[in-house]
């Protein structure tokens, strides 16, 4: 029989957990602060753990570190819910964090699932020699992150924000978590939210009841519906108008749904991964992202580096997709040094969908079996004799990465010295720190961050 370690300070709440735990077939322990939650640790390691995190008695993490120890499923179930505190969670170990008040059908999925296995389901894991991750290509320290970060978070149930500009592999991200959960034998759906009609979205997400509206003439199922007991990929989140944020939020905290046409409520069991080429805050501010909708799909969020941020992974991928062109076409064509050395300078703005788009003109115009240099995209970069003190934009490039960029450059024309930096820009040297904090955490490359003594200032 499976064993449930309850921990909330709440004597109704432990009472409600433990007779689901029951129904679902447990045995069950409970406490109602962290000594007495460590002392059952020791006495039975449990097979699953609900637990919240502000008890007595000391920090809830610490009985999320001692559970993940014995290798127990431990899920947190708060009614004091941040984006640290989940993160934080995270990594120690913990497979899914509920916020109070919790669905309880939702929670008796969760059982029964923990119930029928007995024991945690394998981590994802990369490939030997760390070059490939489920359809992800790439061997950089950036992307290795990315993969760990994949394999430790794919096993729970947590909903997951993937941000990243347009092509650099998004939904391969959201592929690799599908295939490396429990739920791996599910549906897998993906759904661009910028691709679909604002007066036709919440239709296609939750589906129609027949007769609903003027030619509505049979029933219809929604994505939610049809990923159900898998995964939903929702690209483009920020295209989505607030009044669908609203009623995607209340499904991802009740984990149910009404039709359009209906008021009769249906469960689901999906697992939400959404994604953006936004930076989230900035969509927050700009009011393309309901704050409230941001912290709940940020429970973990994950930050995908762009190409020209991956060193050698830019070559690795160009010789990938020429093997498979040559694989394709019975060709054995190669690139010439120069082409190489060509791919390696430019900035790959449209980055891996780009570069693939790049190899594919080269394969097509070559007229021998060398693919020339003069067929590769010229850099957009400081490059062959150009101005390094300049910034080079493209049209329809954000302001958000524009401001990035010159930032950046203009802080490695200054030496690093963020005082010269933020005079030579205009803002103060504390607004100059907190972006440079900002880009940073997101994944960039930022010199000497925390280091030297005029960072005492700011």
């Amino acid at each position: 029989m499976p064993h449930l370690l309850i921990l909330d300070d709440d004597d109704l709440i432990r009472e409600i957990l433990a007779d689901l735990g029951r129904e679902c077939g447990y045995s069950v322990a409970q406490a109602a602060c962290v000594k007495d939650a460590l002392i059952q640790l020791d006495m039975r390691p449990p097979d699953l753990v609900l637990a919240d995190l502000c008890v007595p008695g000391g920090d809830g993490m610490e009985v999320c570190r001692n559970a993940a120890a014995v290798d127990s499923e431990v899920v947190i179930i708060t009614g004091h819910g941040t984006v640290d505190n989940a993160v934080q969670a995270l990594r120690l170990g913990v497979n899914d964090y509920l916020i109070k008040p919790v669905c309880m059908d939702r929670l008796r999925t969760l059982l029964l699932r923990v119930a029928g296995t007995r024991g945690k389901p394998g981590r994802a894991a990369p490939d030997t020699g760390q070059r490939h991750f489920g359809s992800m290509i790439g061997e950089s320290e950036v992307m290795q992150t990315v993969y760990r970060q994949i394999a430790r978070v794919a096993p729970s149930s947590m909903t997951v924000l993937v941000v990243g500009e347009s092509g650099t592999g998004k939904e391969l991200v959201a592929q690799a978590i599908h295939q490396g959960s429990p739920r791996r034998g599910k549906p897998f759906v993906a759904v661009n939210c910028g691709a679909i009609a604002p007066n036709l979205i919440e239709n296609e997400m939750f589906g129609h009841e027949r007769g609903s509206f003027t030619g509505a003439d049979r029933q219809h199922k929604g994505y939610f519906e049809r990923a159900d007991g898998g995964t939903l990929f929702l690209d483009e989140i920020t295209e989505m108008s607030f009044d669908l944020q609203v009623k995607l939020l209340r499904v991802l905290e009740t984990g149910r749904f009404m039709r359009v046409g209906t008021h009769q409520e249906i469960a689901c069991d999906v697992r939400v991964v959404a994604a953006t080429n936004r930076f989230p805050e900035e969509a927050v501010r700009d009011g393309k992202l309901r704050e409230d909708l941001y912290y709940r799909l940020a429970v973990f969020p994950m930050v995908l580096p762009a190409l020209r941020m991956r060193g050698e992974d830019i070559v690795l991928l160009a010789q990938r997709f020429l093997d498979q062109l040559n694989a394709d076409g019975g060709t054995s064509n190669r690139f010439s040094a120069e082409a190489i050395e060509r791919f390696r300078r430019h900035d790959w703005p449209g980055n891996v969908r780009e570069l693939r788009n790049a190899v594919r003109r080269a394969y097509i115009m070559a007229e021998g079996e060398e693919l020339d240099a003069l067929l590769v995209p010229r850099s957009a970069r400081a490059e062959e004799g150009g101005d390094p003190d300049r910034v080079t934009l493209r049209v329809g490039e954000t302001l958000a990465e524009a401001d990035r960029r010159l930032i950046l450059a203009t802080l490695s024309c200054c030496g690093g010295v963020k005082k010269q930096t933020a005079a030579m820009l205009g803002v103060s040297p504390k607004t100059l720190y907190n972006r440079l904090e900002a880009y940073a955490a997101a994944g960039y490359d930022v010199p000497d961050l925390h280091g030297g003594a005029e960072n005492a200032e700011t």
